[in-house]
């Protein structure tokens, strides 16, 4: 069965709705979790590194810019380091043994390595359900994660892509009396 399952936290709805199903997957089969975020520098919700020019009159504004995305940067890893401890302590409360990882990196390659050199036995991870142009412009990190990784893996699609059984209307005129 399962003994190891790594969840990939990030801020979306289905990354919260993934880390809920790892969470109760986990404490039903006494499983451990690994919470992991990677540090990727293209991700469009980390801040963009400023343009470094080669004249010498703007040394000191390079230097400025430097040390300000420094300390974005910093707080932007503060950030999730605290969102990983908050789901740490969520799943300790609930008796779930739980780590975290924030390695730096590509989320879907990060996500495969750590899967493989932890013995992971199934990867839970959300979807942004991005289709097209932007999936391809940002890439899709479940999309890579599937073909890659060393276990199963359980994509947590968004909530409002989520279809209708088939069966849905057909179960009502099933159940309708009969004259």
């Amino acid at each position: 069965m399962f003994n190891h399952i790594l969840v990939a936290i990030d801020h979306s709805a289905s990354s919260q709705r993934a880390f809920d199903t790892a969470l109760d997957l986990a404490q039903a089969v006494h499983a451990q979790l690994t919470l992991v975020h990677a540090l990727d520098r293209s991700d469009p919700d980390s801040p963009s590194q400023p343009y470094i020019s080669v004249d010498s009159y703007s040394m000191e504004l390079d230097a400025l810019l430097r040390k300000d995305y420094e300390y974005r940067w910093a707080e932007f890893v503060k950030h999730y380091d605290s969102l990983l401890e908050q789901r740490q302590e969520t799943a300790a409360a609930i008796g779930v043994q739980a780590r975290y990882l924030q390695p730096n990196g590509r989320p879907g390659l990060a996500i495969c390595t750590i899967a493989k050199e932890s013995q992971v036995d199934l990867i839970v991870i959300g979807s942004h359900g991005r289709r097209g142009l932007g999936e391809m412009l940002l890439g899709s990190v479940s999309n890579y994660v599937v073909h890659h990784a060393p276990c199963p893996v359980m994509v947590i699609h968004p909530e409002t892509q989520r279809c209708p059984s088939p069966l849905d209307g057909r179960s009502e005129l099933i159940s309708a009396p009969v004259s």
